[in-house]
């Protein structure tokens, strides 16, 4: 499954390595983070990471395949 995260503001280097299995790019004051999630343990991983980072998710989306 491919999936999108937005989050308020522009990822530093720093922070984006905190997610090395997902590709950034950033977009009119968001970063999007976007790649591949195995399962749903994994998606909620990442938003626990977001969250522990305190990063604001904007929006998360299923990609279509």
């Amino acid at each position: 499954m491919r999936y999108e995260i937005r989050v308020e503001g522009n990822l530093s280097d720093t922070l984006a390595k905190a997610f090395p299995e997902l590709g950034h790019v950033v977009m009119s004051g968001e970063t999007v983070l976007y790649g591949t999630v195995i399962d749903e343990a994994h998606l909620y991983g990442l938003l626990a990471r977001c969250r522990s980072l305190g990063l604001h998710v904007v929006e998360m989306r299923r990609l279509p395949e």
